[in-house]
C-alpha cells in the first residue's frame, strides 16, 4: 500500500522555516500543518512568532488559533488532529507540510508514537490543582519528588499542569509517569521529505535578538499584560518563553530591562536545545541558511524532496 507522503520542516527558532514553507507549499500546492506546541493558543501571536494572515499569502494553515490559553494540549491531542489533516490533504491532492520546533510534537506524527489509554482521576486533580494554589508549584513539585524523583528531574516546578499529569497517571496506574514510555515506530508510517534548516550560530543568536526586540515593538508585552491581566496565570500557555519572563516583570521580580534580557538569552538556549533534539532524535537532511534561503538553496531542497516524493507533482 502507497504510503501517504509529507513534507517536514524543522529547525531551532529564527532561522526561516515559516519562509520556506510558504514557499514550498506555493510551488507544491502543499498546505501547512503547525508542529509548534504554543501556536495553538488564541491570543499568542507576537510571542510564538505565529505566521501572519498576510505572511501566509493565501497558503492555508492548519492548528493555529484552536485554544483558549487556559486550556491544556498534549501530545496525544496534537496527534489526533494532525493525523486525519494529513491524510485529508493527501486524498485532496495537496501536500501536507508539517512545520515546526516543537520536537516531540513532529516524532509523534513522523514516528507515529503509540499512547496508551491511561483512565483520569478527574477528582483527584482536582484536588492537586487546588493545593497547588494553596502551598505553590514548589511543594507540590516536591510531592512528585516523593514518587517519581525521574519524571520531577526531567519537569520544572512551573510546569504545574505538567507536575499534576504526572502525579495524576502514578495515582491512577500505581506506576511512576516516567516508566510509561511512548512506543514509536521504528519506521515511519509516511513517505518522508524531512528537511532540517541551520545556520552559523552566531548569525542565529543574532537573528534571534532581533526578533525579540521586534516582538518588543510589534507590542509584545501589551499582547503578554492582557493574558495576565484576564487571569491566565499557572497554566501550560504561559511558560511558553516570551511570556514567562514578562509574567516574572509584572509580579515584580524584574525590571523590563532584565525580562527582555532574559527573553533573549532563553530563546538563544531554547533554539540550542531544538538543534540538539532534532539532530540527534530525527532523520532530518540538514541545508544552510547562513546566506539566507536564496535561489540556489531552495533549488537544492526542492530537488530533494522531488528524490524523495517520486509521486509530487514537479
Amino acid at each position: 500500500m502507497k504510503k501517504e507522503q509529507l513534507i517536514v520542516i524543522v529547525g531551532p527558532t529564527a532561522v526561516g522555516k515559516t519562509a520556506l514553507s510558504i514557499n514550498l507549499a506555493k510551488k507544491y500546492q502543499g498546505e501547512v500543518i503547525s508542529g509548534d506546541s504554543m501556536q495553538v493558543y488564541k491570543g499568542m501571536d507576537i510571542g510564538t512568532a505565529k505566521v501572519t494572515v498576510a505572511e501566509q499569502e493565501g497558503v492555508p494553515h492548519h492548528l493555529i488559533d484552536i485554544l483558549h490559553p487556559k486550556d491544556s494540549f498534549s501530545v496525544a491531542d496534537f496527534q489526533e488532529r494532525c493525523i486525519p489533516l494529513i491524510s485529508q490533504m493527501n486524498q485532496e491532492g495537496k501536500v501536507p507540510m508539517l512545520v515546526g520546533g516543537t520536537g516531540l510534537y513532529v516524532n509523534a506524527i513522523t514516528k507515529k508514537y503509540q499512547f496508551d489509554e491511561i483512565p483520569t482521576d478527574v477528582e483527584y486533580r482536582t484536588e492537586l490543582e487546588q493545593l497547588a494554589e494553596k502551598v505553590g508549584n514548589e511543594s507540590l513539585h516536591n510531592k512528585l519528588k516523593e514518587v517519581d524523583p525521574k519524571s520531577a528531574e526531567h519537569i520544572h516546578p512551573n510546569n504545574v499542569r505538567r507536575v499534576i499529569r504526572a502525579l495524576e497517571v502514578t495515582h491512577v496506574t500505581g506506576i511512576p509517569f516516567s516508566e510509561q514510555q511512548n512506543d514509536e515506530q521504528s519506521e515511519s508510517p509516511y513517505s518522508l521529505a524531512f528537511i532540517g534548516l541551520t545556520m552559523e550560530r552566531d548569525m542565529l543568536y543574532e537573528r534571534i535578538n532581533k526578533r525579540v526586540d521586534l516582538m518588543m515593538e510589534q507590542g509584545l508585552l501589551h499582547e503578554a499584560k492582557s493574558l495576565y491581566e484576564s487571569g491566565v496565570r499557572n497554566c501550560q500557555s504561559v511558560q511558553a518563553i516570551g511570556y514567562k519572563e514578562l509574567y516574572h516583570y509584572f509580579e515584580g521580580h524584574c525590571s523590563l530591562e532584565e525580562a527582555i534580557m532574559m527573553l533573549k538569552q532563553n530563546s538563544r538556549r531554547y533554539a540550542k536545545r531544538q538543534l540538539t533534539w532534532f539532530r540527534n532524535k530525527t532523520d532530518a537532511t540538514w541545508f544552510d541558511t547562513t546566506k539566507g534561503l536564496n535561489d540556489q538553496t531552495f533549488e537544492e531542497i526542492c530537488n530533494f524532496i522531488e528524490g524523495k516524493l517520486t509521486f509530487i507533482s514537479k
